[in-house]
């Protein structure tokens, strides 16, 4: 089978030997003579892959000891109505501020609405999302129960390289599409989530990483599961949790820490993103969608000079292994996302089969 490159924005390509360590496993999972999909998310086995995988992300990123490692069901999208509902109330007034800076920022924002007052403080809407906006301290109500952006927009590529100073109101992430992609300070946030599926394993799920003095606040009919001061307490176990998620979580993690880190990985994700935008940027025929000063290094957007090139460009990319590169509806266009799994290679295949496709076409 010839080689495929998955450029997907998720749910999106897992590491290798993450993949064969599944496959390896999947029958007899650590001599038990059963699958790990088929015991208890009570028993001894499943709760020490469980520690290992807060372990694990603890140890990359430095968190510190008053944070909490959730794993909640629903991934990202059910964090965009659980939120308001567990930290609305730190609020008097219900306060809860967002910056708009693409599709899933405002979602996030629309879905808080029956559960807070919600102020949209900062938008770039009246750009198309093309960059970031500006947060001016002065519309951060000291008030508010928290600030909430999304740190890297998949939609549009551009990510947050400073984040806005919210004072004593916490700053509330969205990092799906860049977990773990760079070094952060955790100590910056009140709380991060993210979906699973781009940076961590499998759809379906999400990490929720929270300070202990956030926890206690949720409303009174917050649904059971979605309660992350419940899910603290019973350790992510309130029901039977999605195990085989958690699992895949861990092995990509131990991959992480095999690659030598945090440090590691951010570099290669600068490399192959740099790779990318200089063939963007090498003339007039691909035009970089984000702009330049807030560039991801996850998510690569562009456009080609007519709709027509563009859908050759697309066929004969997938005809040569470079799979999913079809940008968001919301936007239209070539979008490369190139999370920790992807390698220099897939990158360097994409950028050449740019580099010949403009030379043909251009």
């Amino acid at each position: 089978m010839s080689q495929v490159w998955n450029f997907g924005a998720g749910p999106a390509m897992l590491p290798p030997p993450v993949m064969e360590r599944i496959r390896e496993e999947w029958l007899d999972f650590g001599g038990m003579g059963v699958s790990l999909v088929e015991i208890s998310h009570r028993s001894r086995e499943f709760q020490a892959v469980l520690d290992e995988a807060k372990d694990l992300f603890r140890e990359l990123t430095g968190l510190p000891e008053n944070y909490r490692i959730l794993f909640i069901h629903g991934g990202a999208r059910m964090q965009f109505a659980a939120l308001p509902m567990n930290l609305a109330g730190r609020s008097p007034s219900r306060t809860c501020l967002y910056v708009e800076s693409g599709n899933f920022a405002k979602i996030a924002n629309r879905d808080a609405v029956p559960y807070a007052d919600v102020r949209v403080i900062a938008s770039s809407a009246d750009c198309s999302y093309a960059r970031l906006p500006e947060v001016d301290p002065e519309k951060i109500d000291p008030q508010a129960a928290y600030l909430h952006l999304t740190s890297n927009n998949t939609v549009f590529g551009t990510q947050w390289q400073q984040f806005p100073d919210s004072g004593d109101v916490p700053l509330v992430t969205d990092q799906t599409s860049e977990i773990l992609g760079r070094r952060l300070d955790f100590s910056r946030f009140g709380l991060v989530y993210a979906g699973l599926q781009k940076n961590l394993g499998p759809a379906g799920m999400a990490l929720v990483v929270v300070r202990d003095d956030l926890l206690g606040s949720a409303d009174e009919k917050t649904p059971l599961l979605l309660n992350y001061t419940r899910a603290a307490e019973d350790d992510s176990l309130t029901n039977t949790t999605n195990t085989f998620a958690i699992y895949v979580v861990k092995l990509v993690l131990e991959w992480m820490r095999q690659q030598g880190g945090l440090d590691v990985i951010e570099a290669r994700n600068r490399q192959k993103a740099a790779r990318l935008y200089r063939v963007i940027d090498a003339g007039d025929f691909y035009r970089g969608c984000a702009a330049v000063e807030h560039r991801s290094i996850m998510n690569v957007t562009f456009t080609l000079p007519t709709p027509e090139l563009e859908a050759a460009f697309l066929a004969e990319a997938g005809a040569a292994g470079l799979y999913a590169l079809k940008g968001h509806r919301a936007l239209g266009g070539v979008r490369a996302s190139i999370y920790n799994p992807m390698p220099l290679d897939g990158v360097e295949a994409l950028a050449q089969f740019m580099e010949e496709f403009a030379r043909r076409n251009g």
